[in-house]
């Protein structure tokens, strides 16, 4: 038993390390656009805490979802990120899991490079929206007679960058439409949709994504507009934004370490095409010569010579095969 488990404690080790390897190999190569997309989240912070400086308490708006749905209050408040939290720790594992199992079907960096660039263009929309009109927040903080419903003007710059993290991103108000807890949710269970392995496992993420979506709205952390908004530009966003990445290969049929090139890839298909076509003359001339149909003897008699063979048997049968005249 010591052994089995000293045994299988030395293949878990050596595959860790050969993955670690392949996957440092990427992050040297693609480094800058995973950076980019982890700075464009400080950029996006940034921005719903300017927002905030903007923000004005009113009366809330008519909302269907308000009606339809019971108001949960403050102390259930952290019902819903409870679910977020779930929903996000349970993708970020997942993305690691080629390090440990054998079902390999992507390279972590490459999965997160897809996943940063589906963020940032949805987050880029988000501020584009919220800033073009403020509306007053339903949540309990930005509502009339809070002191955190508008923040006084900052003392200097560093006050703003600093974006007061984690409070500030906790308790912020403005940046409504449309809800950033639905972009990670919604590009998570996308790309776990095309990419994971588990049938199962896909209906309950997109359960919880529905369930997710029901509980804001029942915190009143946002309108009914915020998340439906989010259902439908997420997922066209992440729709166009895959189409115009290049895709990832497919680990599971056994492929190299590291994914080839687009270059390497297309030499390798002509090689093939090259291959397959010169296969294919030689295989249609041996099935003419079993027929008994015609083959040209001096491109015949020039094959067998450069293949080696005798061609003085050759040079000999093929007058003697000729016609007499007797």
């Amino acid at each position: 038993m010591t052994m089995y488990i000293a045994r299988e404690g030395t293949k878990l080790w050596r595959r860790v390390c050969a993955e670690t390897t392949a996957e440092l190999q990427l992050l040297l190569d693609k480094w800058q656009l995973l950076l980019a997309g982890l700075v464009f989240q400080y950029i996006h912070g940034l921005a719903a805490r300017g927002v905030h400086y903007l923000h004005r308490p009113g009366p809330l708006l008519q909302d269907l979802g308000f009606m339809a749905l019971p108001e949960l209050g403050q102390e259930k408040g952290y019902l819903s990120e409870s679910v977020f939290t779930f929903i996000f720790i349970s993708f970020l594992l997942w993305s690691f899991h080629p390090f440990i199992y054998h079902s390999k079907r992507f390279y972590t960096v490459l999965l997160w490079r897809r996943v940063l660039a589906f963020l940032v263009a949805s987050q880029f929309l988000r501020i584009m929206t919220f800033y073009s009109t403020q509306l007053p927040g339903p949540n309990y903080h930005c509502r009339e007679g809070s002191k955190l419903a508008t923040l006084p003007p900052p003392n200097n710059a560093l006050e703003v960058l600093l974006i007061n993290f984690p409070h500030g991103v906790l308790f912020g108000c403005g940046d409504l439409i449309f809800s950033s807890h639905m972009i990670f949710t919604l590009v998570f269970v996308g790309t776990y949709n095309k990419y994971g392995s588990n049938r199962l496992i896909k209906l309950l993420a997109w359960l919880m994504a529905i369930i997710q979506s029901l509980l804001i709205i029942a915190s009143r952390k946002h309108y009914t507009v915020d998340v439906v908004v989010a259902w439908y530009t997420v997922n066209l966003v992440v729709f166009f934004v895959d189409k115009k990445l290049p895709e990832m290969p497919d680990r599971t049929n056994g492929l190299s370490l590291l994914p080839v090139n687009a270059k390497d890839k297309d030499g390798r298909m002509k090689e093939e095409l090259h291959k397959l076509e010169k296969d294919g003359r030689m295989m249609d001339e041996f099935h003419k010569l079993l027929n008994g149909n015609t083959v040209d003897a001096t491109d015949w008699r020039q094959r067998v010579q450069m293949n080696g063979k005798h061609g003085e048997d050759m040079n000999h049968t093929v007058p003697d095969a000729a016609p007499t005249g007797t």
